[in-house]
């Protein structure tokens, strides 16, 4: 039986655990942190800091693992990049192009040397007061640090530098011009002739703007911009001769134009797989896994269904007692993350659960999505 060594334990990389465990496949979960659900569920859990390449290198001698596969985090990718540019483990990208597609800062000036569509830099300089900007550290996540200033001071540049420098580890920012429109994802799965599956996402941040909370798929999205958002992200594969396997990006659009604000390779969280699996019968966390064991995509679809992805999360932190309803919702699954009595943080560094509900319809499922944004489908009781 064949090792694999899985580098991720939070509950969004479930489903990439349980298919390979249905393959057949002895699988190690590694990260740091015992309380996460894989650490607790699983039997072949290792408390490892994969962020130290070398001792996660080492792991991979003791266990004799044949396979390497990133979870749900950007970090997980990054070392399984590092390991993989020393030891050629299938599906895993040079680390150039890992640093190109993961650092803000990296992309936006590619982006903008290859003309792709994307928010432009900002110079420090040039970001005066009165001009709409957006400041983010260059190697965080989830809109942590991230602060949009429509009509910024002086004041409020500066005080916004400063705190997306916190949260970047190494004390760097981005500053770029502020785009509006609506927030999609496009998550596609990429082969050696472009995209052999894809699927488009509408995304909302109803409590925190900058950390997606609620989400379904789009399956009637504008064909012509589509056809240009495909044409992008090959555009990239090409130029970085990526590796086949999955490519995420998410991108505001105004229904004309569209920006491409992040791109990824890893899995993205929050269960996202599942939604996608849900909604289209697509067997989207083992189209994931299949190019890290050196294996073709298995492109089958099914029935197609409407379902809402959230994440409940806070707006300001509090103990979480209970969810009260305040309309019918067919709930399809809720996946705990919180206990009654535990004190919970505000977005995004808190969640308290995420909730797949089915509707029957379209127009339900907009309904449903609209009451969801606006916070009228719940109430969190202290």
């Amino acid at each position: 039986m064949d090792r694999v060594l899985l580098l991720d334990t939070n509950v969004a990389s479930a489903p990439i655990h349980q298919f390979l465990v249905a393959a057949g496949f002895e699988v190690h979960v590694v990260g740091r942190n015992p309380q996460d659900f894989l650490a607790k569920a699983v039997s072949n859990y290792v408390e490892l800091d994969y962020s130290d390449v070398d001792a996660a290198e080492a792991l991979i001698d003791r266990l004799g693992a044949r396979f390497l596969v990133p979870g749900c985090n950007d970090l997980s990718y990054e070392t399984c990049a590092q390991i993989s540019a020393r030891r050629g483990f299938p599906g895993i990208d040079p680390v150039e192009a890992v640093h190109t597609l993961g650092n803000k800062r990296a992309f936006r000036r590619y982006a903008e040397a290859r003309g792709l569509p994307a928010p432009r830099e900002v110079a420090e300089a040039d970001a005066v007061a009165g001009r709409p900007i957006i400041v983010k550290p260059v190697d965080a996540y989830s809109g942590r640090g991230v602060t949009a200033l429509k009509s910024p001071t002086s004041e409020e540049i500066a005080a916004a530098v400063a705190r997306a420098r916190s949260f970047s580890k190494g004390g760097a920012c981005l500053i770029e011009e502020f785009v509006e429109g609506q927030l999609h994802s496009h998550t596609a799965f990429l082969g050696e002739d472009g995209i052999l599956a894809d699927f488009i996402v509408e995304e909302h941040g109803s409590i925190n703007p900058f950390a997606v909370d609620t989400s379904c798929v789009i399956p009637d999205f504008d064909a012509e911009q589509l056809r240009a958002v495909r044409a992008a992200i090959e555009q990239i594969a090409r130029d970085l001769k990526l590796t086949s396997g999955l490519i995420h990006t998410q991108f505001i659009s105004d229904g004309a134009r569209f920006w491409i604000v992040e791109i990824t390779r890893r899995c993205p969280g929050d269960l996202y797989s599942r939604l996608i699996s849900l909604s289209t019968g697509f067997n989207y966390a083992e189209n994931y896994v299949r190019p890290f064991l050196g294996q073709p995509f298995d492109g089958r679809t099914g029935e197609p269904a409407a379902i809402m992805r959230h994440t409940i999360a806070l707006r300001q932190a509090q103990t979480f007692g209970a969810l009260r309803f305040h309309r019918p919702v067919q709930i399809e699954s809720l996946v705990p993350l919180a206990l009654a009595g535990d004190r919970v943080s505000e977005s995004p560094f808190g969640r308290i659960g995420i909730l797949f509900a089915r509707c029957e319809t379209g127009a339900e499922l907009d309904a449903l999505m609209a009451a969801t944004v606006a916070g009228e489908l719940y109430t969190v009781d202290g």
